[in-house]
Formats: C-alpha cells, structure tokens, sequence
C-alpha cells in the first residue's frame, strides 16, 4: 500500500519526462544496499517470505521459492544481493554483450499507466562481458540462483553471432547457475533472425559445447543449463521449430516470453517502436506457455514471464505448464510486496 501510495506516485511524477531516470535511481539505492549486511538484513526481515513448500528443483538448479526477476532490470550485477534480500527466488541479470555499448538514445522507455504497460527500445546497454567479469570477481554471492542472459553485441555481424555469444559465456561461466541465450529482443537489428531454424541450432549447439567444455575443465561433469527465452510473436511452426532445437541440442529450459512488437491491450494508439510488456502480454504469454507444454509433454522445464501482476496471474501461469515464472513490469507498477504476495498464495 505504502508503495502504491505514496513512492511510485512520487518516483513517476519526476521521472515523467524519461522514466529510466526512476529505473537509475532505484539502482543506485538497491546497489547501495548491497554492500551492506545490515541493510540486506533489514529489508530480508521485512519482504521475505520463506517456506521450504515454496522450494523448486528445476533443471538441476535449486531455488528457495519460483517467483524470480526476468532479465533486463540489473543489466551489470549491481544490486544482486539486495534484490534477493527482496525475496526473489532468483535473478536473472543482463542482457551481456560481448562489448560495452550504450544502447539506443533515450527516452527508450515509456509508461502507459492506464493499462499497467511499458514499452521500451533500450538496445542491451551495458558495461560489457570483461567489465562485469571484473566487477563479479569483488562482489559478494547474490544468496539466490543467478542466471545471465547473453545477447548479441549491436556491432557483431550476424555472421561473428556465435563466437560473440561464446565469449560472454566463457567471462560469466563462474558466477553462473544458468545462462539465458536472448535471441529474442525486438531491440537490436537481426537479432530475432537468430530464432530460425538452422541459425538457433548452429548458435544453441555452440553454446551447450561451450558450456560443457567449460564444464569439465573445473572437473564437473554436468555442464551449468543453456536456457533460451523466445519472442511472444512467434507462429505455432515456429515455436515447433524452436522445440525440435532445443530437445535436439539439450537445452535445459525455455523462457516464454520476451516483449511483444504487437500493440493489443493499449488503449491509445502509439508511434513508439519496441517490445511492449506488461498486463497486455499476459493473454499471449499464456497461450505461449501452454502450447509449449503440450508440446514439451515435461521434456523442458518452461519458465513463465510476460503480464504477471497478481497471484491469481501467477497460478495461471503455472496452471499453463510454467515450472517457475518471472515478473519485471509488475514489479515496477505493484512494488516489491507483489513477490511475497505471489509466493503466500502459492502456498494456499
């Protein structure tokens, strides 16, 4: 109530004009928290909600509760432990790029508040795989799983795409508990032609290799999950051509879905260009996940993200075949007590 109230009004009214400026200054106060243990303690004793009913073991990796935060909102590892102090069950950072790029100009982002809705065209701004494999190497274990998203760096020929994705793995493998390849961003040039048939294979074949090689060089024998997180536009034979893949080359789960280039569910037209999320995408995002599931039959374990805002959304997704779900719009429009919401009523 209190954020609903009286932070998000306050936090919108200044950041009306370009609302990244509320998304800086959230970061630079969770990642001020997190230097701090007696902060992290604070806000775990406030915001957490913990049971072991809510524990999930999914594609070999163990997390204290389902509800975790999608990617793009700690683009560089900055606040890890403080979002995990909020009671995600785990974080999913990045996108990475192989190179430090800025992204697109802003504004990038905008708010359509009378549906709960974003649209952004950030364009994976980042510091870059060797800057945050630096940064990783001094900062303290987030305390939940972690998983880093891996995009293609807007320089990067379609043709140097898998050696660019490659190498950010290569920088991230150790501070890793599963890698999202993030072939489906309507935000960078030729990126979602990496969703076809013969490119997803010749790219998600490399990965799984990398990340096996990498693997038994730290004497392990199963290899960190190689995810993929697919656009909510795609056709019913494409989702198909994406299942043959990712069963072909042992992907360990499928993220349903990135933002939509569809408009449905915005109430006023729009000339902005980008990926809307939000409560629009739910419809979408559900039919998604359920046509995987049929599809998978439990084969990979599916990971449901897109218009998530409430605990009755979240048992829906589940109800659709999501082995764990993500949220990130919700979670700027609701405020961090949507997470303990979802996880008390999952419990009932």
């Amino acid at each position: 109530m209190l954020y609903k109230a009286i932070v998000r009004p306050a936090v919108f009214r200044i950041s009306a004009k370009d609302p990244e400026f509320a998304h800086h200054l959230i970061m630079e106060k969770l990642a001020f928290a997190s230097k701090f243990q007696s902060l992290l303690k604070i806000i775990e004793a406030t915001s957490a909600y913990k049971s072991p009913a809510l524990e999930r073991d999914v594609f070999g990796v163990h997390f204290p509760n389902p509800v975790g935060l999608a990617g793009g909102f700690d683009k560089n590892g900055l606040a890890l432990p403080a979002l995990a102090a909020l009671d995600f069950g785990f974080i999913e950072a990045g996108t990475v790029t192989r190179y430090r790029q800025p992204g697109n100009d802003r504004p990038r982002i905008f708010r359509f508040s009378d549906v709960d809705a974003l649209i952004n065209r950030m364009g994976f701004p980042n510091d870059g795989a060797d800057a945050i494999h630096e940064r990783l190497l001094k900062l303290p274990a987030a305390g939940v799983p972690v998983g880093w998203s891996i995009g293609k760096s807007k320089i990067t020929p379609p043709a140097e795409a898998v050696e660019d994705y490659r190498y950010s793995l290569r920088k991230l493998y150790d501070f890793a508990a599963f890698f999202t390849v993030n072939v489906s961003s309507p935000n960078t040039p030729g990126l979602r032609t990496l969703q076809d048939k013969e490119p997803l294979d010749q790219l998600l074949q490399a990965m799984v290799q990398e990340a096996t090689a990498l693997a038994q060089q730290r004497g392990n024998v199963i290899p960190k999950p190689i995810l993929v997180k697919i656009a909510p536009d795609l056709t019913e034979e494409q989702i198909q051509d994406v299942i043959e893949v990712c069963l072909a080359r042992n992907v360990g789960g499928i993220i349903a879905t990135n933002t939509t280039l569809a408009r449905d569910g915005l109430r006023h037209s729009t000339e902005q260009t980008g990926g809307l999320s939000g409560r629009p995408l739910l419809t979408r995002s559900l039919e998604v996940v359920n046509y995987l599931s049929r599809q998978l039959d439990g084969k990979i374990p599916i990971i449901g993200v897109g218009g998530i805002f409430s605990p009755d959304d979240a048992k829906r997704m589940f109800d659709a075949g999501a082995s764990l779900i993500q949220i990130y719009t919700s979670f700027i429009y609701e405020g961090p007590g949507i997470i303990k919401q979802i996880n008390k009523k999952l419990l009932y």
